[in-house]
């Protein structure tokens, strides 16, 4: 393979101190996903000191891979290796030092010929760089234009404007390099004007698809609660973001939703709608009470009209269910009522005293008439 693992331990530190030189990935900012390897020295022993880029390696260049972090190592042939555990390795393959053994001129010459008919790239010369394989996180979307969003709480087609962020990881380097990051690129990041143009694209294509699967279920204001959801939904997407992973080697992790806003169109349905909607619960409150008004009216008038006869219950609303169509009593002999129905008809006729109907007197004299007291 060209790779030799020199030791175990993956711990930096500990592996600059054995060598004094060595090859380790440069700096990631929160978006960079590839870097070119960074020389280090660990200067007399006086702590490892970064030497600038250096991705050119040759036989016996030391490596060191640290966590969460693959190296890949190419020429313009392609990818010759790639080195996915971290630790220490010494590469074997690339061409031989100048400065081991005898020879040096000639091997000088022979280098500087190659060079020439490489565009002062040797032709069997092999660089290294680093993929960044924690969570590239909080790239920032937003709807270019309105989206529609049928809310069912509204009963209508809405025009939505989403903004927020999502993260991203690397899960197969090997496909990651090969097909997303061009040829012979020992740098790269999603912050590149093109490459974000591309990712934002589809993932927007993606976010509106798992919007419109969502409409049969949350109301808009439910939206920003739902982004693991929506995560879920985008990832199963097989045309846009969802085939990120199997295209290119990397899949959303994390989608987070920072705002939704209406178009101004929609924002004056959704005003009449809640204005309408308060009209209509002040005519219903009012409707309520004229009704119950009505029926403590309908109770009264029966009982002026027609009294409580031999123990004849007057109801209305729940209250008098023995109220005639035309508001007439139905009329039960008291000497025919059973000691139940003469309870219940004495709890009848205390809730009329309670809805004002009847007068505590009033409800006296019943209650006596009716138990023969």
């Amino acid at each position: 393979m060209g790779i030799i693992k020199a030791i175990t331990d993956s711990v930096e530190g500990t592996f600059t101190s054995q060598w004094k030189k060595l090859i380790t990935a440069g700096h990631f900012d929160e978006h960079t996903v590839v870097a070119p390897g960074v020389l280090k020295n660990n200067n007399n022993g006086r702590g490892a000191n970064t030497h600038g880029f250096m991705d050119i390696i040759s036989n016996g260049s030391k490596i060191f891979v640290p966590e969460n972090t693959a190296a890949f190592i190419f020429s313009q042939g392609g990818i010759e290796n790639m080195i996915t555990t971290p630790g220490g390795y010494e590469y074997k393959d690339g061409d031989k030092s100048i400065f081991k053994g005898n020879g040096i001129a000639a091997s000088m010459i022979k280098q500087a010929k190659d060079r020439i008919g490489f565009g002062g790239i040797s032709s069997s010369e092999k660089k290294i760089a680093f993929v960044n394989l924690r969570e590239i996180r909080d790239i920032k979307f937003g709807t270019r234009g309105p989206q529609v969003y049928n809310d069912l709480y509204y009963g209508c087609d809405l025009e939505i404007y989403a903004y927020g962020g999502f993260s991203i990881k690397v899960v197969d380097p090997e496909v990651f390099i090969k097909k997303f990051v061009p040829a012979n690129t020992n740098s790269y990041s999603f912050n590149t004007p093109n490459v974000r143009a591309q990712v934002l694209s589809e993932f927007v294509q993606s976010f509106i698809v798992a919007l419109n699967s969502l409409s049969t279920t949350y109301r808009i204001s439910q939206l920003p609660s739902q982004a693991m959801e929506i995560a879920k939904r985008i990832s199963e997407d097989p045309y846009n973001a969802g085939s990120w992973k199997e295209r290119f080697g990397f899949e959303i992790t994390k989608v987070k939703i920072e705002n939704i806003e209406f178009s101004p169109e929609s924002r004056v349905l959704v005003n009449q709608f809640s204005a309408n909607k308060m009209n209509m619960r002040a005519y219903e409150d009012v409707s309520q009470k004229t009704s119950n008004i009505a029926a403590q009216q309908k109770i009264a008038q029966g009982i002026q009209d027609n009294g409580l006869g031999n123990g004849g219950m007057l109801y209305g609303m729940n209250m008098a269910q023995n109220i005639g169509p035309q508001g007439q009593s139905v009329s039960t002999p008291i000497s025919s009522m059973s000691f139940d129905q003469k309870i219940k008809t004495v709890k009848n006729l205390k809730e009329l005293v309670d809805m004002g109907v009847l007068t505590q007197e009033e409800f006296d004299a019943k209650k006596k008439e009716i138990m023969g007291l």
